[in-house]
């Protein structure tokens, strides 16, 4: 990679959950990879995106909950493997499926799914993608189409027809994860999974038994009719990437396409919801 990269390490007091919120935050003004440490988190920024006021936008860096300081220095040729092998540990969920990289020894699991995240977000690391696997192994997807709406690495895809979905597509308007979620793909011997580039213009004409969605609360919100559309009568929607107080907002905009709440999960004052269309 020859793009001339910005990082920016922040201090953030107390570190959860400003941490977390920082960082999603910081997605939505065109950060694209975050390396989480002890004192807070660096996030890193093409040059080309970046501008003076870029930060300006961050409400949480005038809040008076959380203090924020931070550095930033130009860096070039950023080796992204080297950072995110620094920084990733494998993970076990509910102790039946585990994520790991190429370079961690195997575990005993139903489930084990190997990725190299790179830029992408998906390691099962973060409570979102952590209880979206969860959600995908306590219910039943076997011959099941399965749309997983911004895929990142595919982890939630590659889970899905692991667990017998007859066709999965994987959607990213990113990039870096569309390649990285093919990478993935071919690495666990998937079949069954199609890849996209691109946003929920792709999804016109298509049907789907479940739909996961684990993105921004905006873009959800923006995007729900049209889920609701592709999805089957009694089919199953899964969403996250939202905190606890969104749940009204987002139940609300559910409700007025038929979709039921009937679960919910909740880590570090991230949530994942399962909706049901009625």
């Amino acid at each position: 990679m020859n793009e001339i990269y910005l990082g920016y390490t922040f201090k953030v007091s107390p570190k959860q959950p400003g941490t977390d919120i920082l960082i999603a935050e910081l997605g939505e003004l065109g950060f694209e990879s975050f390396v989480e440490n002890e004192d807070g988190v660096t996030a890193y920024i093409q040059k080309n995106e970046w501008h003076d006021n870029i930060l300006e936008g961050i409400h949480i860096m005038n809040s008076e909950e959380f203090n924020i300081t931070h550095t930033f220095e130009e860096i070039e040729q950023v080796n992204w493997n080297e950072e995110w092998e620094k920084n990733f540990n494998p993970i076990v969920v509910d102790d039946i499926c585990a994520v790991r990289a190429p370079f961690h020894d195997t575990f005993n699991t139903e489930f084990e799914i190997v990725i190299e995240p790179k830029m992408s977000f998906g390691t099962g690391h973060h409570e979102t993608t952590h209880m979206m696997i969860q959600h995908i192994l306590k219910n039943n997807v076997e011959g099941k189409s399965v749309l997983d709406m911004g895929c990142g690495t595919g982890v939630l895809a590659i889970l899905a027809e692991m667990k017998g979905a007859k066709a999965v597509d994987a959607i990213d308007i990113d990039n870096w994860c569309y390649l990285n979620s093919l990478e993935n793909i071919e690495r666990n011997n998937s079949k069954n999974i199609s890849v996209y580039e691109g946003d929920a213009s792709l999804l016109e004409g298509k049907l789907y038994d479940v739909i996961i969605a684990n993105i921004n609360r905006n873009i959800l919100l923006n995007d729900m009719k049209t889920y609701a559309t592709c999805l089957n009568n009694n089919g199953l929607l899964f969403l996250s990437g939202f905190y606890k107080e969104d749940i009204p907002i987002i139940e609300n905009a559910c409700n007025k396409h038929n979709l039921m709440l009937v679960d919910s999960l909740e880590k570090n004052h991230w949530v994942a919801l399962k909706f049901k269309k009625a």
